[in-house]
């Protein structure tokens, strides 16, 4: 175990022999640390908060501090984050509320750049990066491999499922369907995020069915119901057009069109 002599770590914290705690960190009541996770320095880590393996957080990041909710009275709440992320210069990620399920999750491989700021509450998955001063407010939902462009914002209790893609600048109001782009103020979506598609090795009929599917949901004028059911006869042929009809079924705020 490498901890510098300037870091402050409250005697309940657990961490891993292979971590790494740089100058000047101060490590919270009931944190734990994973294995060969770094604290490079200059980072908090507030309480009741269980950082996996392998993370990377860089100074003056604040990783478990309270919710900035006016209903948080004190009580106990947690914050998880997973595995192999980057936490990059002045991140600040919250535990969760009372009035939630108490917990912020984040997952694993995810890219977080300078100035990300993830509420209270929120829930991320794997394989995401957010761009320098994105902001995630309270009670989010954000799948997998998820690109959002700096300076956007997200408004609370939206979901942004996976294998989206938002603009800079954009400001979300509504839920982002998966595989789509999106871009504006307020955002509307740009058709399906393909250029992702192709990097990741899907093959032309993959993309093609996708597209069928973002046809019925965004351009063909059926009702909600209607589109599900046109949706559920295409998943036959291509699995992944399921993650549409999740969308639509899971989305409490309305699909951004």
């Amino acid at each position: 175990m490498s901890i510098h002599p300037t870091a402050i770590i409250d005697p309940s914290a657990q961490i891993d022999e292979t971590a790494t705690i740089g100058p000047y960190c101060i490590i919270g009541r009931n944190a734990k640390i994973g294995a060969h996770t770094v604290l490079r320095r200059h980072v908090i880590i507030g309480e009741n908060t269980t950082i996996g393996a392998h993370n990377d957080i860089y100074q003056f990041a604040s990783v478990g501090e309270n919710p900035q909710d006016l209903k948080y009275a004190g009580e106990e709440t947690y914050l998880e984050i997973g595995d192999y992320n980057r936490i990059r210069e002045s991140c600040t990620i919250h535990r969760g509320t009372a009035q939630d399920h108490g917990i912020t999750k984040i997952g694993s491989h995810n890219l977080f750049m300078v100035n990300v700021h993830i509420a209270h509450d929120c829930a991320v998955g794997d394989y995401n990066v957010l761009a320098n001063n994105v902001g995630v407010a309270g009670h989010s939902h954000i799948g997998n491999h998820v690109i959002i462009g700096g300076q956007s914002g997200i408004h609370q209790f939206c979901r942004i499922d996976d294998y989206s893609m938002i603009g800079g600048a954009s400001l979300i109001l509504k839920d982002v369907a998966a595989f789509v782009t999106v871009s504006g103020n307020p955002a509307k979506t740009h058709g399906l995020n393909k250029e992702g598609m192709r990097r990741k090795g899907w093959s032309a009929e993959t993309i093609k069915a996708i597209d069928s599917a973002y046809r019925v949901i965004f351009r063909s004028g059926l009702l909600r119901d209607e589109a599900v059911e046109q949706l559920e006869e295409l998943v036959k042929d291509e699995p992944k057009i399921q993650l549409l009809i999740n969308s639509i079924k899971n989305s409490e705020r309305g699909l951004i069109r």
